[in-house]
């Protein structure tokens, strides 16, 4: 990557990484396209390329960016001290809410990153998709699942809330009054409802 990249203003910067967010989030590796990119960022093919050399160096410095932007958000809002399950996971999705404030897709394009099987990218991407998965599994490794013995396990109830996320997720995006609040606050209710769900509460 040419560091002069971030030499530019911050709004281009943005309109940048926005673009190729939004189309390798959309899509796969192989399948997404720098003429889409450019089109979105307002940029040329050129310029494109003379930051990042190539698509897999712009798939790269993304993911990079990324994965770092999104831990230091998470570091900022999850608290190592929180054992309650449930309330780690709103911690999270308010990380998740601050991001997409700015970087509207950035958590798709991880979640996608995450699963890519592109030999190529998974190879660019590898030491940071590490970074990402030891990050979560150790973060609801501080979780104390004690409380629900006899409930059900503790890879079940995370998996479950993983779906359910990413569905509500997927749902509240193509709303046409969407804004990163209203996810949390949907995603926020689920959360509650599973949680009445799992331990029995009443409230």
């Amino acid at each position: 990557m040419n560091d002069k990249f971030f030499d530019l203003k911050q709004e281009k910067q943005n309109r940048i990484i926005n673009a190729a967010l939004s189309a390798f989030a959309a899509e796969d590796y192989r399948h997404a396209s720098t003429d889409d990119i450019v089109r979105r960022a307002g940029i040329s093919k050129g310029l494109l390329f003379h930051y990042f050399e190539s698509k897999l160096g712009l798939y790269a410095f993304l993911f990079d960016y990324s994965v770092r932007f999104m831990l230091l958000e998470y570091s900022h809002e999850v608290r190592r001290s929180e054992t309650d399950f449930f309330e780690l996971v709103r911690q999270i999705e308010r990380a998740k809410m601050q991001v997409m404030k700015l970087y509207p897709c950035m958590q798709q394009f991880i979640n996608r990153g995450m699963a890519e099987d592109c030999p190529e990218a998974a190879e660019a991407t590898g030491e940071r998709r590490r970074d990402y998965r030891e990050w979560m599994e150790s973060c609801f490794m501080q979780a104390d699942y004690s409380v629900y013995a006899g409930i059900g396990d503790s890879a079940r109830l995370i998996s479950l809330v993983r779906h359910v996320v990413r569905g509500v997720t997927e749902e509240m995006t193509l709303r046409y009054d969407f804004t990163p609040e209203k996810l949390y606050d949907e995603v926020g209710a689920y959360i509650d409802m599973l949680q009445r769900a799992w331990t029995g509460r009443k409230d």
